[in-house]
């Protein structure tokens, strides 16, 4: 027997769980709440989405519809060279011009060249009656006539030897008449060639001191009649650039006035001040470009053609002449204008076209193709501009691929 007293056993009555009583569609609630609260427990491991990589600072990756809209070039080598700049003035080219003066003493009676005028060699400037073309044109009449004189006492006194001659020789004269006949001829002969360098001075002053041609010489000496009107001509061909003489002016041959100024237009003359510093580093046959402040959109190419002997002593420059092609005639006497001489042989560099290059600051930077599709900001060391191109001093090799158009929207797609 038990050492206790004999009890019946206990009968708890079992209770239903939840997931009996609220039914089968109630379970699988209670089991989807479940499996979210786990997700939340602290034990519960955590699912991280994973994160985009760390964006470049320095590169673009850029569409092919995008790569259409830009210029991707290689960098090339180019020949930088250094240049000293001065100013001066354009002139004519006195090689190229003249100015007429009057070589007798008259009356203007009419005026034919105008300012602007073309004329040509032995183009008629202006008419003067003189009394200096009289005299001239009588000299020459009259040497004309001696000259025909002489002839005529040439032809007697060789008539007249040759008389002697043959009497001599019969012994009808003597020997003294003979040898009188003789010098006679001589002196003639004398004469004649003394009036011929008469006449040849007379019809030389015509034609280069009075101004007339030849043909006016040869039909005074046909028809003998004088004409008192002479007419200057032009000795070059060029443009009337001055004209100082109107109809009725009193002219004088030793006033030494210029009456007329005709110039070649088709090159003209840069008179360019230079420093003293600057001359070693310039020498005669040196190519220069000139630009004019009337024509800033134009460049003129010259070529030095002489140096000064001397320095202003108050601005310590030297005057440098340059000749240059003048087409069309628009460059003008007078006006300002600048010129570029190399100094050096240059040194060659990788060279970019300006529209390549980003300026942030002081600092230059370009994109450089890293691979198709790929490009990567740069930054380089410029040094100067030239022939639309822009030295690279550090930063870049000849041959890589840059972004020339359109590198100022690669630069905003970073920026974004």
């Amino acid at each position: 027997m038990s050492a206790y007293p004999h009890h019946p056993p206990i009968v708890r009555p079992v209770r239903p769980s939840l997931a009996t009583s609220m039914g089968p569609a109630s379970g699988v609630l209670v089991i989807l709440l479940a499996v979210a609260l786990a997700g939340c427990w602290p034990s519960a491991s955590a699912v991280t989405p994973a994160q985009p990589p760390a964006k470049n600072p320095n590169m673009v990756r850029v569409s092919k519809e995008q790569l259409h809209q830009l210029d991707i070039i290689p960098v090339s080598s180019h020949r930088f060279r250094v240049y000293k700049v001065a100013v001066g003035q354009i002139a004519f080219n006195e090689d190229a011009s003249t100015l007429v003066a009057t070589p007798f003493t008259g009356r203007v009676t009419r005026v034919i060249a105008k300012i602007g005028d073309v004329v040509k060699p032995g183009d008629p400037l202006f008419e003067v009656d003189s009394p200096e073309v009289v005299q001239a044109q009588t000299n020459l009449i009259s040497a004309l006539h001696v000259v025909e004189k002489a002839r005529s006492n040439v032809l007697v006194t060789q008539r007249q030897a040759e008389r002697q001659a043959r009497l001599l020789a019969d012994k009808a004269a003597s020997v003294r008449e003979a040898e009188q006949a003789r010098n006679d001829q001589a002196a003639a002969e004398s004469d004649l060639k003394t009036a011929e360098g008469t006449l040849h001075s007379a019809r030389n002053r015509l034609r280069v001191f009075i101004g007339r041609d030849q043909a006016e010489v040869d039909r005074l000496e046909r028809d003998r009649i004088v004409n008192p009107l002479v007419t200057v001509n032009s000795p070059i061909e060029g443009t009337v650039i001055a004209r100082k003489v109107g109809p009725g002016q009193y002219v004088r041959a030793d006033s030494g006035e210029a009456l007329y100024g005709i110039a070649n237009l088709s090159t003209m003359w840069l008179k360019a001040n230079v420093p003293e510093v600057d001359i070693p580093h310039i020498s005669v046959g040196q190519e220069l470009e000139v630009r004019v402040t009337a024509l800033p959109d134009r460049v003129f190419h010259a070529q030095v053609v002489a140096i000064g002997a001397a320095s202003d002593a108050s601005t310590r420059r030297v005057v440098v002449r340059s000749e240059i092609p003048n087409p069309g005639h628009v460059l003008k006497s007078e006006m300002f204008a600048s010129f570029k001489i190399a100094t050096n042989v240059g040194e060659d560099a990788p060279a970019v076209p300006p529209e390549a290059v980003i300026w942030e600051g002081e600092q230059a930077v370009v994109w450089v193709e890293r691979e198709p599709l790929v490009l990567q900001r740069r930054k380089i060391r410029v040094g100067m501009e030239q022939d639309g191109r822009l030295q690279v001093r550090d930063g870049l090799k000849s041959g890589e691929l840059v972004v020339s158009r359109g590198a100022i929207f690669v630069q905003n797609e970073l920026d974004q």
